[in-house]
Order: structure tokens, then sequence, then C-alpha cells
């Protein structure tokens, strides 16, 4: 039996429920403020989660941890924050795991008063931690920006996307310069499984 001596990984050609968009081109299309924090491109046609292997092997690989922050859905990319988070929990605070409880309460249950809950404990935290982003992130992964009783401000696409790229980067800026490298790949594998998840 031959073996294959090609480098090439292979093309992703199952859907992933867990992605907002299968073809990265179309979240860049549909997001445009990606450009901002996401500098490399999908070659046309491109399955997000083959985009995402391109940047977890390119320059910045930190870049594919970003992606995934904009590319997977609105519960499975916070849990994916949570679990990230969860990943180190000797780096965790006390305030990173008040935050965790909120956040995991909205996923199990994602109504207005458990998305407000997350939303305006984490916009009054101080210091702001990887907690505390990703509570900003659950409370701007839809409805309304404007206090609850207040006339609604949609929240923006993209907000939900960069307030979880915070938690996860400030995440694994706290884990010892050596060992990074590993954690950010466990990130980025963990988003796959979600991604793949229905």
């Amino acid at each position: 039996m031959s073996q294959r001596t090609d480098t090439h990984a292979p093309i992703t050609t199952e859907p992933a429920p867990g992605l907002r968009f299968q073809v990265a081109a179309e979240l860049f299309a549909a997001l445009p403020e990606m450009a901002q924090d996401v500098r490399s491109k999908p070659t046309a046609g491109m399955h997000s989660l083959d985009f995402r292997r391109q940047l977890l092997l390119g320059q910045t690989p930190e870049e594919a941890a970003t992606f995934m922050a904009f590319a997977l859905a609105q519960r499975h990319g916070i849990w994916w924050g949570h679990e990230c988070l969860q990943a180190s929990p000797d780096l965790l605070t006390a305030q990173d795991r008040e935050m965790l409880v909120l956040v995991a309460a909205w996923v199990g249950e994602p109504d207005e008063d458990h998305r407000y809950a997350a939303l305006d404990t984490g916009f009054a935290a101080d210091p702001r931690g990887p907690g505390a982003w990703l509570a900003m992130a659950t409370g701007w992964s839809g409805g309304s920006m404007s206090k609850q009783g207040l006339p609604e401000v949609p929240v923006p696409g993209f907000l939900m996307g960069r307030a979880l790229n915070a938690a996860v980067m400030t995440a694994l800026a706290r884990v010892p310069q050596e060992k990074r490298r590993r954690m950010l790949e466990h990130y980025i594998s963990i988003a796959e499984v979600l991604a793949k998840s229905g």
C-alpha cells in the first residue's frame, strides 16, 4: 500500500453546522470589519475550516483564532471562549470565574435576562480580563446594545467576534511563552470540534 507523499491538507467537503458561513469569503463579505482584525484573505470558494488551517500554518497563527471568533455561530462561539478560558483554570481570576458562570448560564438558556446579566456585569468589570471580554461578547451576541427598557439599538454583527477575540487572546497572553503555541493549537482544535457540531 503506497503512502501519501504530498503535504497538502485535505479540502473540507462536509458542512460545518456550527459556522456562520461555510465559505470564508462570504463571512468577510458579511462582516467587512473583520478585515481590520484578520489581514490574510481567503481564496474564492475556500471553506472556512480550510482557511482556518491556512492561517494556523501562516506567519501569524493567532489569526486563526481571530478568524474563528468571527466564524463560529453565536452560541458555538461563546462556548468556545468559555472552553478556551477553562483550558487554563490556574490562570483565571475570581472575576473571570464569576463571568464564566454568567456565560454558561446564557449558553444553557440564551434569553434576554441571561444576555443582559452577562453584558452588564462584563461592561462594569475593572480591570477587563478575558472573562469580562467573554461576558461582553455574550451580551453582544444579538439583541440590543442599550440597557433594558430603553429604545433598542441593534448590536453590529461584528462586535461579538471582536469581543470574543479579545477574550481568547487575553487568555492566551497569560499562558507562559513556551506553552503558548501548543495552547493556541488547542484553542483551534476546540473551535473545529464546535464548528462541526450541530
